[in-house]
């Protein structure tokens, strides 16, 4: 029998688990998932754990808790590790009292991972600390779903009130704390999926948030805080001031490298989608790199076009009788990622072009004698052949190498609806995403290019292009994205 571990997810942002609910996610054979656990967070299970979603969302539940318990308890006992991922922290709000008590009378070994619970994340990403010397030594958490069985005459004052899923009745719940002497006029406010890129804050006071939640029809999930603290709003907001704040905007890259650019959006507000539209799969024969590979010491240059290059490269070259002691090429990199891959091998690049693409790399290799020089180029197996051609021209003998290729994703993608932007990071990314989802999907939505072949790709298409990366690399494009948005 293995455990069952009850982890909180956090208030919504999937960056704000800890690293031990992280890693026990990494480990999970099954993992039972609420409503409010961001989904990003089952990418960290591995693809063979079960994913079950349980709920709970207001009045509607996947499963009653009874079944939850049982479906824990049952796969536990088959050797199973376990993880109930919940929303927020295990034992505040979340019934994990009750489903740890469950698996303690079943004799089900168990441990709780606390999380960020939501009041906490509000706080710190809205600007209203709970606590302040100036303002409140005290702060009280209620749930206000059934706001009759409260008795807010003993809290309607405590300094700083949180009131958890009482958005639906705040009605209700405001009367009874002006009736039980809380001044009207108390500021107040009521915060949507707190922590993440499509938070919704609503402020007021105490007598006028309850109109204003209707006038913005705020719906749950939504958490309110009450008390002098809401006040200072004004001045501690960050997070809503983040430059790309609401934005969605997808991610065309592949799955495995979208995280860089993804995390540079968030880092900025954004809501990156990652919807890759290209999978990168192993050469469908390595018998030309291998040996490639074996004959390395007869070349004089070794180019690179992208870091998958020299992953795929790399992977051969360890499992052959050579290593890179027999490497006496000079070494090109189309650009910054392709040389930071190389370099990460405490390898020099000796040339890179100053535009990261084919031209800029034949410009750089200008001034270089190659009549009579043996070139090796390992790259995808579909590429631009200007590359090769104009070298060959030159006088080098360039042997291209299929290191491995390119393919568009088994299955489709949904978009969540219509997002503000879409990101195109290479001609394929174009190519596949037209025949995923159709041109027409991008009506309406602002597009970004990371460079001139790919603007290319995307207009051959019929795509308008709103913003072309000037440096033609992943920050390149976030800055295109930010000097779109303050033009």
């Amino acid at each position: 029998m293995n455990k069952v571990y009850l982890v909180g997810a956090g208030p919504g942002d999937p960056d704000l688990i800890t690293s031990k609910g992280r890693a026990l996610l990494k480990q999970a054979d099954a993992v039972l998932y609420d409503y409010l656990a961001n989904p990003v967070l089952l990418d960290l299970a591995p693809a063979r754990a079960e994913r079950i979603y349980v709920g709970k969302k207001k009045s509607v539940h996947a499963f009653t808790q009874e079944e939850i318990c049982a479906m824990m308890i049952e796969r536990a006992r088959r050797g199973l590790n376990v993880v109930r991922l919940k929303g927020g922290d295990p034992f505040i709000f979340g019934r994990g009292g009750e489903e740890a008590e469950a698996l303690a009378e079943a004799g089900v070994e168990f441990e709780i991972v606390p999380g960020v619970t939501s009041p906490l994340g509000i706080a710190a990403y809205t600007g209203v600390p709970l606590t302040h010397r100036e303002h409140t030594k005290v702060v009280t958490f209620v749930t206000g779903h059934d706001a009759a069985a409260v008795d807010w005459s003993k809290i309607s004052n405590t300094e700083t009130l949180v009131i958890f899923m009482g958005i639906t009745c705040f009605d209700q719940i405001a009367r009874e704390l002006i009736a039980n002497g809380r001044a009207a006029g108390t500021p107040a406010m009521a915060v949507r999926w707190g922590t993440r890129p499509d938070q919704h804050t609503v402020a007021g006071t105490l007598a006028t948030l309850p109109a204003l939640i209707h006038q913005h029809d705020l719906k749950p999930p939504a958490t309110i805080i009450i008390g002098q603290v809401v006040a200072l709003r004004d001045k501690l907001n960050w997070f809503e001031r983040l430059p790309l704040f609401g934005q969605r905007i997808v991610v065309t890259r592949a799955r495995g490298q979208a995280e860089e650019l993804s995390g540079k959006l968030r880092a900025l507000g954004a809501d990156a989608i990652e919807m890759p539209t290209i999978e990168i799969y192993p050469a469908l024969d390595y018998g030309p790199l291998d040996r490639a590979i074996e004959n390395l010491a007869s070349y004089d240059w070794l180019i690179f076009t992208s870091a998958n290059g020299v992953r795929f490269f790399l992977e051969r070259l360890d499992r052959s009788a050579t290593d890179l002691r027999a490497l006496r090429a000079r070494i090109c990199a189309i650009g910054p990622a392709t040389r930071a891959a190389i370099e990460a091998l405490h390898i020099k690049v000796d040339l890179m072009g100053e535009d990261y693409v084919a031209e800029g790399l034949l410009a750089a290799l200008a001034a270089q004698d190659l009549s009579g020089k043996r070139i090796l180029l390992p790259r995808a197996a579909v590429a631009r052949d200007l590359l090769p051609v104009e070298l060959s021209r030159r006088g080098a003998q360039v042997d291209v190498v299929e290191a491995y290729r390119t393919a568009a994703p088994p299955a489709g993608f949904d978009l969540r609806g219509k997002p503000d932007w879409v990101t195109f990071t290479s001609s394929s990314t174009v190519q596949n995403f037209v025949a995923i989802a159709g041109a027409a999907a991008l009506a309406g939505v602002k597009v970004a290019s990371i460079g001139p072949v790919t603007t290319a790709a995307a207009r051959k298409l019929g795509i308008e292009v709103t913003v072309e990366a000037a440096v033609f690399t992943t920050d390149g494009l976030v800055d295109a994205i930010l000097g779109a948005r303050s033009a």
